[in-house]
Protein backbone atom coordinates (compact mmCIF):
# COMPACT_ATOMS: atom_id res chain seq x y z
CA UNK A 1 0.00 0.00 0.00
CA UNK A 2 1.80 2.78 -1.33
CA UNK A 3 5.26 1.32 -0.45
CA UNK A 4 6.13 0.08 3.05
CA UNK A 5 3.37 -1.65 5.34
CA UNK A 6 6.05 -2.96 7.46
CA UNK A 7 5.54 -2.98 11.41
CA UNK A 8 9.33 -3.43 12.16
CA UNK A 9 10.85 -1.28 15.11
CA UNK A 10 10.97 2.32 13.50
CA UNK A 11 12.96 5.40 15.11
CA UNK A 12 10.29 8.24 15.43
CA UNK A 13 10.37 10.90 13.21
CA UNK A 14 12.17 14.42 14.23
CA UNK A 15 10.42 16.95 15.70
CA UNK A 16 8.94 19.90 13.84
CA UNK A 17 11.92 21.87 11.95
CA UNK A 18 12.41 24.62 9.28
CA UNK A 19 12.54 21.70 7.17
CA UNK A 20 10.01 19.12 8.35
CA UNK A 21 7.66 18.65 10.95
CA UNK A 22 4.78 16.36 12.42
CA UNK A 23 0.82 15.64 12.07
CA UNK A 24 -1.25 14.10 14.09
CA UNK A 25 -4.66 12.74 13.23
CA UNK A 26 -7.04 12.19 10.22
CA UNK A 27 -8.16 16.15 9.63
CA UNK A 28 -4.31 17.04 9.91
CA UNK A 29 -2.64 14.04 7.99
CA UNK A 30 -5.81 13.71 5.08
CA UNK A 31 -5.65 17.59 4.59
CA UNK A 32 -1.83 17.40 3.15
CA UNK A 33 -2.76 13.66 1.71
CA UNK A 34 -5.20 15.30 -0.19
CA UNK A 35 -3.26 19.44 -1.12
CA UNK A 36 0.76 18.18 -1.31
CA UNK A 37 0.83 13.83 -0.91
CA UNK A 38 4.42 14.56 -2.20
CA UNK A 39 5.26 16.50 0.26
CA UNK A 40 4.20 13.27 3.15
CA UNK A 41 7.96 11.45 3.80
CA UNK A 42 6.40 8.66 5.74
CA UNK A 43 3.33 8.13 7.23
CA UNK A 44 2.51 5.62 10.63
CA UNK A 45 -0.11 3.98 11.41
CA UNK A 46 -1.54 1.82 13.65
CA UNK A 47 -1.44 -1.92 12.68
CA UNK A 48 -4.13 -2.42 15.44
CA UNK A 49 -6.55 0.06 13.83
CA UNK A 50 -8.48 -1.99 11.00
CA UNK A 51 -11.36 0.15 10.77
CA UNK A 52 -12.84 1.58 7.47
CA UNK A 53 -12.11 4.93 8.12
CA UNK A 54 -8.76 4.14 7.97
CA UNK A 55 -8.45 1.65 5.45
CA UNK A 56 -9.87 4.43 3.20
CA UNK A 57 -6.72 6.98 4.23
CA UNK A 58 -4.54 4.15 3.68
CA UNK A 59 -5.92 3.34 0.42
CA UNK A 60 -6.20 7.14 -0.22
CA UNK A 61 -1.92 7.56 0.49
CA UNK A 62 -1.49 4.08 -1.16
CA UNK A 63 -2.87 5.71 -4.67
CA UNK A 64 -0.42 8.43 -4.07
CA UNK A 65 2.83 6.34 -3.45
CA UNK A 66 2.76 7.53 0.18
CA UNK A 67 5.00 5.34 2.26
CA UNK A 68 3.28 3.58 4.66
CA UNK A 69 4.72 2.35 7.98
CA UNK A 70 2.78 0.15 10.61
CA UNK A 71 3.55 0.68 14.05
CA UNK A 72 2.00 -0.07 17.52
CA UNK A 73 0.03 2.54 19.67
CA UNK A 74 2.67 2.96 22.22
CA UNK A 75 5.40 3.64 19.29
CA UNK A 76 2.70 6.45 17.88
CA UNK A 77 2.78 7.84 21.48
CA UNK A 78 6.33 8.34 21.10
CA UNK A 79 6.05 9.81 17.98
CA UNK A 80 2.90 12.41 18.99
CA UNK A 81 3.86 12.65 22.33
CA UNK A 82 1.66 16.71 23.00
CA UNK A 83 -1.22 15.73 20.44
CA UNK A 84 -3.80 12.76 20.65
CA UNK A 85 -2.79 10.81 17.49
CA UNK A 86 -6.05 8.56 16.62
CA UNK A 87 -3.59 5.68 15.32
CA UNK A 88 -2.13 8.25 12.13
CA UNK A 89 1.08 10.43 12.28
CA UNK A 90 2.85 11.92 9.37
CA UNK A 91 6.29 13.27 9.14
CA UNK A 92 6.00 16.11 6.50
CA UNK A 93 8.39 18.26 4.43
CA UNK A 94 7.51 21.99 5.87
CA UNK A 95 5.42 23.44 2.36
CA UNK A 96 7.44 26.04 0.88
CA UNK A 97 6.51 29.38 2.30
CA UNK A 98 3.82 30.87 -0.39
CA UNK A 99 2.72 33.74 1.28
CA UNK A 100 4.26 36.78 3.18
CA UNK A 101 2.94 39.87 4.19
CA UNK A 102 4.41 42.17 1.26
CA UNK A 103 2.92 39.64 -1.09
CA UNK A 104 -0.16 39.49 0.57
CA UNK A 105 -0.41 42.81 0.64
CA UNK A 106 0.61 43.35 -2.72
CA UNK A 107 -2.87 41.06 -3.58
CA UNK A 108 -5.40 43.40 -1.60
CA UNK A 109 -8.71 43.37 -2.95
CA UNK A 110 -12.18 44.14 -1.11
CA UNK A 111 -13.21 40.96 -0.40
CA UNK A 112 -9.40 40.51 1.44
CA UNK A 113 -10.05 39.18 4.92
CA UNK A 114 -7.67 38.79 7.56
CA UNK A 115 -7.66 37.40 11.25
CA UNK A 116 -4.72 39.25 13.33
CA UNK A 117 -3.92 37.31 17.16
CA UNK A 118 -2.70 39.60 19.21
CA UNK A 119 -1.03 37.72 22.52
CA UNK A 120 -2.34 34.34 21.79
CA UNK A 121 -0.48 31.87 23.22
CA UNK A 122 -2.37 28.64 24.06
CA UNK A 123 -1.21 26.05 20.72
CA UNK A 124 -5.37 24.75 20.88
CA UNK A 125 -6.45 28.34 20.46
CA UNK A 126 -4.28 29.31 17.27
CA UNK A 127 -5.57 26.00 15.88
CA UNK A 128 -9.09 26.54 16.68
CA UNK A 129 -8.42 30.46 15.26
CA UNK A 130 -7.17 28.43 12.42
CA UNK A 131 -9.67 26.28 11.74
CA UNK A 132 -12.52 29.06 12.18
CA UNK A 133 -10.67 31.28 10.06
CA UNK A 134 -10.60 28.87 6.95
CA UNK A 135 -14.50 28.10 7.66
CA UNK A 136 -15.03 31.61 7.03
CA UNK A 137 -12.72 32.36 4.45
CA UNK A 138 -10.11 34.48 5.74
CA UNK A 139 -7.29 34.97 3.76
CA UNK A 140 -4.51 34.83 6.09
CA UNK A 141 -4.02 34.90 9.91
CA UNK A 142 -1.11 36.91 11.44
CA UNK A 143 0.35 36.85 14.92
CA UNK A 144 3.40 38.34 16.08
CA UNK A 145 6.81 36.54 16.06
CA UNK A 146 7.22 37.17 20.32
CA UNK A 147 4.24 36.10 22.60
CA UNK A 148 2.33 34.18 19.95
CA UNK A 149 1.93 30.08 19.96
CA UNK A 150 3.72 28.52 17.23
CA UNK A 151 1.91 26.31 14.77
CA UNK A 152 3.13 23.11 16.75
CA UNK A 153 1.92 19.78 16.66
CA UNK A 154 -1.02 20.36 19.10
CA UNK A 155 -1.76 23.29 17.10
CA UNK A 156 -1.87 21.56 13.90
CA UNK A 157 -4.31 18.81 15.35
CA UNK A 158 -6.55 21.29 16.83
CA UNK A 159 -6.78 23.20 13.62
CA UNK A 160 -8.04 19.87 11.80
CA UNK A 161 -6.41 20.60 8.23
CA UNK A 162 -6.95 24.56 8.00
CA UNK A 163 -2.85 24.70 8.70
CA UNK A 164 -2.57 23.51 5.25
CA UNK A 165 -5.12 25.94 4.46
CA UNK A 166 -4.70 28.98 5.58
CA UNK A 167 -1.19 30.52 5.91
CA UNK A 168 0.24 31.87 9.21
CA UNK A 169 1.89 35.03 8.96
CA UNK A 170 4.68 35.51 11.52
CA UNK A 171 5.44 39.33 11.94
CA UNK A 172 8.16 40.96 14.11
CA UNK A 173 6.66 44.22 14.87
CA UNK A 174 2.61 43.43 14.40
CA UNK A 175 2.03 47.80 15.20
CA UNK A 176 4.36 48.42 12.15
CA UNK A 177 2.35 45.45 10.11
CA UNK A 178 -1.19 46.88 11.08
CA UNK A 179 -0.04 50.18 9.42
CA UNK A 180 1.08 48.43 6.23
CA UNK A 181 -2.02 47.33 5.57
CA UNK A 182 -3.59 50.30 6.19
CA UNK A 183 -1.25 51.92 3.65
CA UNK A 184 -2.84 48.92 1.29
CA UNK A 185 -6.21 50.07 2.01
CA UNK A 186 -7.21 47.55 4.77
CA UNK A 187 -9.27 48.47 6.90
CA UNK A 188 -8.48 47.21 10.72
CA UNK A 189 -11.28 46.27 12.92
CA UNK A 190 -10.21 45.37 17.02
CA UNK A 191 -12.65 43.36 19.12
CA UNK A 192 -12.65 45.09 22.48
CA UNK A 193 -15.33 44.57 25.40
CA UNK A 194 -15.62 48.19 26.03
CA UNK A 195 -16.12 49.65 22.78
CA UNK A 196 -19.33 51.60 21.97
CA UNK A 197 -20.10 49.95 18.77
CA UNK A 198 -20.92 46.63 18.13
CA UNK A 199 -19.97 44.84 15.13
CA UNK A 200 -23.33 44.18 13.93
CA UNK A 201 -23.40 48.66 13.81
CA UNK A 202 -20.29 48.56 11.30
CA UNK A 203 -19.73 48.19 7.41
CA UNK A 204 -17.93 45.38 7.32
CA UNK A 205 -17.70 44.75 3.25
CA UNK A 206 -14.67 46.00 2.28
CA UNK A 207 -10.89 45.00 2.32
CA UNK A 208 -10.91 43.70 6.46
CA UNK A 209 -8.79 42.52 8.98
CA UNK A 210 -10.56 41.63 12.20
CA UNK A 211 -7.18 42.30 15.21
CA UNK A 212 -8.37 39.89 18.15
CA UNK A 213 -6.81 39.08 21.74
CA UNK A 214 -6.61 36.26 24.42
CA UNK A 215 -9.20 36.11 26.04
CA UNK A 216 -9.11 38.00 29.50
CA UNK A 217 -6.11 40.25 28.60
CA UNK A 218 -7.75 41.22 24.98
CA UNK A 219 -5.86 43.54 22.89
CA UNK A 220 -2.47 45.41 23.75
CA UNK A 221 -2.52 48.95 24.04
CA UNK A 222 -0.40 49.54 20.63
CA UNK A 223 -2.74 46.97 19.04
CA UNK A 224 -5.55 48.77 19.96
CA UNK A 225 -4.65 51.69 19.01
CA UNK A 226 -3.75 50.73 15.54
CA UNK A 227 -7.19 49.68 14.68
CA UNK A 228 -9.21 52.10 12.32
CA UNK A 229 -12.28 51.20 14.56
CA UNK A 230 -13.25 49.02 17.79
CA UNK A 231 -16.55 47.12 18.41
CA UNK A 232 -17.97 44.92 20.73
CA UNK A 233 -19.49 41.37 20.35
CA UNK A 234 -22.96 42.05 22.11
CA UNK A 235 -23.37 38.92 24.88
CA UNK A 236 -26.11 38.02 27.30
CA UNK A 237 -26.45 36.15 30.24
CA UNK A 238 -24.02 37.78 32.05
CA UNK A 239 -21.14 37.05 30.31
CA UNK A 240 -18.09 39.26 29.68
CA UNK A 241 -16.24 37.64 26.91
CA UNK A 242 -15.89 34.34 24.86
CA UNK A 243 -12.91 31.97 24.02
CA UNK A 244 -11.02 34.28 20.93
CA UNK A 245 -11.84 31.08 18.51
CA UNK A 246 -15.36 32.06 19.28
CA UNK A 247 -15.20 35.06 18.56
CA UNK A 248 -13.40 34.65 15.79
CA UNK A 249 -15.86 33.02 14.37
CA UNK A 250 -18.99 35.80 15.67
CA UNK A 251 -16.96 38.35 13.38
CA UNK A 252 -15.60 36.83 10.64
CA UNK A 253 -19.11 35.09 9.84
CA UNK A 254 -20.54 38.85 10.57
CA UNK A 255 -18.52 40.12 7.74
CA UNK A 256 -19.22 37.36 5.39
CA UNK A 257 -22.93 37.50 6.24
CA UNK A 258 -22.65 41.39 4.92
CA UNK A 259 -20.90 41.17 2.04
CA UNK A 260 -23.38 38.12 1.12
CA UNK A 261 -25.92 40.52 1.88
CA UNK A 262 -24.63 43.33 -0.69
CA UNK A 263 -24.32 40.56 -3.36
CA UNK A 264 -19.90 40.70 -3.10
Amino acid sequence: MGGDRKTGPESPPGQASGTHRILAGFHAVGARLRTDPGSIEVLYFDTGRRDARMQQLLARAGATQVRCVGVDAARLRGFSPEAPHQGLVAQVAALRPGVNLDRLLDAVTPKTLLLLLDGVTDPRNLGACLRTAAAAGADALVVPRDRSASLTTVAAKAAAGAAEVVPIIAVTNLARAMKDMQDAGIWIVGAEIGAARSLYEVDLTGARAWALGAEGSGLRRLTREGCDELVHIPMSGGMESLNVSVAAGVCLFETQRQRRQKGL
